[in-house]
């Protein structure tokens, strides 16, 4: 059966654009202090830390970098896929993101922690949005729209 009325398609693209939003203000400490029930980080310095535990191969100034880039990559993709543009290639990089971090946060962490998140789950999502021809509700689909 065909879901033509793009509900599960919103779904997806909200959930996993606040996925990814959510973590973001988490290490800017908008959503409570490090240490605060709920929060993973509180702050910039305690995600940096733990960006450098995922990438102990690289020197800390490197990783510092790498985490920067992955939290503005975070930001765009979340915001991208919430107003729906470039929804395709956004959840690649979405998917290839999520994928390096499951796979760092098992090498380097434990086996079992990128499950214990559901990172490997935000990969697959992104995956199967990628997959899908047409985006109900976003701006790829008003842009589509102009030009018939």
């Amino acid at each position: 059966m065909k879901n033509s009325s793009g509900l599960a398609q919103l779904f997806l693209r909200l959930a996993l654009g606040l996925g990814f939003l959510l973590p973001v203000m988490d290490r800017l400490g908008w959503l409570g202090a490090n240490g605060s029930s709920g929060v993973s980080w509180g702050d910039w310095k305690h995600f940096i830390d733990y960006s450098n535990t995922l990438m102990p191969f690289l020197n800390r100034p490197f990783a510092n970098i790498m985490g920067l880039i992955a939290t503005v990559s975070e930001a765009v993709f979340g915001i991208f896929l919430i107003i729906g543009l470039k929804i395709k290639y956004i959840s690649l990089g979405a998917a290839a993101l999520t994928l390096g971090f499951g796979l760092c946060m098992a090498i380097f962490v434990r086996i079992g922690a990128p499950f214990a998140y559901p990172v490997f789950v935000f990969t697959g999502a992104a995956l199967v949005l990628s997959g899908i021809g047409h985006y109900k509700w976003s701006i790829d689909d008003f842009i589509a729209t102009k030009k018939v």
